[in-house]
């Protein structure tokens, strides 16, 4: 937004900005924030930073752990949310010393390191990403977990199972279970409050290409975004989420992205398509190619079903994650690629048949994700793969022109599987992960915290009883 302070000062007092707010991400992928009066923002803010501990952000990796961050001035927006005239901005993580740097495990500076190792690299010259955003819209949600007591409660309004409401009005146009897919008025109960949220996004610099109800009855949406660079992408997904999760409080609704919020229903995703340019030309179309890729793309495409077990420790990195990623949904567990074949972990989509549009799609990766991380080591995984010619034809990849689903056990048989657990994809992780290390955009380090992370959350979820274990065996 602004190039210079005293372009941001001038812009203050036009507009009577009182505040000025910092966002700083932690590895998990959630914003944390601290506020100063307008009048403290100096020179001296922008050169020295301010501190901050940084193992209550998750980097264990680093001997001390006090680090500051300094603001990027050029992602400054006024927020929406704030009672009191307020200009916020991200901020960069450095690391403290002789001389301050950047911190290596800064998950905005890795996004940064992976385009500047594209660039170097020879392969591209900008990469395009373009992700789908699902999430359920919710009235209620309430958790319990204590030694005697473990308890959730959602709701939507919308629901199926609130045909029969009776203690208060009830209009009917309930959603059926799976049923949501592009509902229309009366059924569509969000519809409103996402025009809302679309606005807000366009406003802050988040273009979307549409919305629409999915599939999940209890109030399952999507949002998706227009096309943007690793980095920029980055920063408008934690924008979207942040806009997105504040409009629904600010309207008495809640909002959930967590991939597998009920049993039955349909899951939410973050697909993630991807495009490479040189030269201002798009590298990945061949009219003669397979589906109009070309060979670069199909090389891209190796890279990463050949990593795609390890990916999914950074692109899946929850419990949640792997609750969703089951046969018989559409969420893909075959690691394989097709066109138009959503079975698949990676999809060309049909109808994009014009050089400049030509892509293909992740499909397993979910919004659990720490969306600098998680663009950054699909890329690198594609990078891996272009530059050691990895040909998903040749490693048994595909492609799989059917529904994965419908083949034979013995054909299926043939097809690796992702991950079925956090442990599963942690394991995968550490035993591959020297694509990542390429350049030195990710780091061994960061590669430790997040296994640490995601292991800690694995184990803490694996010792909780769960509730249908008593139905399993109370009485034996």
């Amino acid at each position: 937004m602004f190039s210079n302070l005293e372009e941001l000062k001038e812009f203050c007092r036009k507009q009577e900005i009182r505040l000025i707010d910092f966002k700083v991400v932690d590895l998990a992928g959630r914003w944390h924030h601290l506020t100063i009066p307008m009048e403290r923002f100096t020179e001296k803010t922008m050169k020295n930073g301010i501190g901050f501990d940084g193992s209550s952000y998750g980097f264990l990796s680093v001997e001390k752990s006090d680090m500051v961050f300094k603001p990027d001035i050029r992602t400054a927006f006024v927020d929406p949310f704030s009672e009191i005239p307020t200009l916020t901005m991200i901020g960069d993580i450095y690391t403290l010393g002789e001389k301050r740097a950047r911190f290596e495990g800064d998950p905005r500076y890795i996004a940064e390191k992976t385009e500047r190792y594209m660039k170097e690299s020879g392969i591209a010259d900008y990469s395009l990403l373009g992700p789908e955003f699902e999430f359920y819209i919710l009235d209620h949600i309430s958790f319990k977990t204590t030694p005697q007591h473990v308890e959730v409660l959602m709701d939507a309004q919308q629901a199926e199972w609130n045909t029969d409401k009776k203690d208060k009005q009830n209009l009917g146009y309930k959603v059926l279970n799976h049923k949501g897919y592009h509902a229309d008025l009366p059924y569509d109960s969000s519809f409103h409050l996402r025009n809302k949220m679309v606005l807000a996004l366009e406003k802050h610099g988040v273009p979307v290409k549409y919305h629409h109800s999915e599939n999940g009855g209890p109030g399952q949406v999507e949002i998706e975004v227009s096309f943007g660079p690793l980095r920029e992408m980055a920063d408008r997904t934690m924008m979207l989420k942040y806009i997105v999760k504040n409009t629904a409080i600010a309207n008495g609704k809640t909002i959930t992205f967590m991939p597998k919020p009920f049993y039955g229903e349909a899951g939410s995703g973050m697909h993630v398509h991807m495009q490479l340019f040189k030269n201002k030309e798009p590298i990945f179309y061949d009219e003669k190619g397979y589906s109009g890729l070309s060979n670069i793309a199909l090389y891209a495409i190796g890279g990463i079903l050949k990593h795609a077990a390890a990916l999914m420790a950074i692109t899946n990195p929850s419990t949640n994650s792997y609750k969703r990623l089951v046969p018989g949904y559409e969420a893909p567990v075959s690691i394989c690629y097709a066109t138009a074949n959503r079975s698949s972990v990676i999809r060309i989509p049909g109808y994009a048949i014009q050089p400049e549009e030509k892509r293909f799609e992740f499909r397993p990766s979910d919004a659990t994700c720490n969306p600098y991380l998680a663009y950054s080591a699909l890329l690198m995984a594609a990078f891996d793969g272009i530059k050691n010619k990895i040909d998903p034809v040749d490693e048994g990849f595909g492609p799989y022109d059917v529904n994965v689903y419908a083949l034979s056990e013995a054909e299926k048989a043939k097809i690796k599987g992702l991950p079925k657990s956090l442990e599963e994809a942690a394991d995968a992780l550490e035993q591959d992960h020297q694509f990542l290390l390429e350049g030195g955009v990710f780091s061994k380090g960061m590669i430790y915290d997040q296994l640490r992370r995601i292991r800690a959350d694995a184990v803490q979820v694996s010792i909780i009883p769960h509730p249908l274990e008593y139905k399993m065996y109370y009485d034996l």
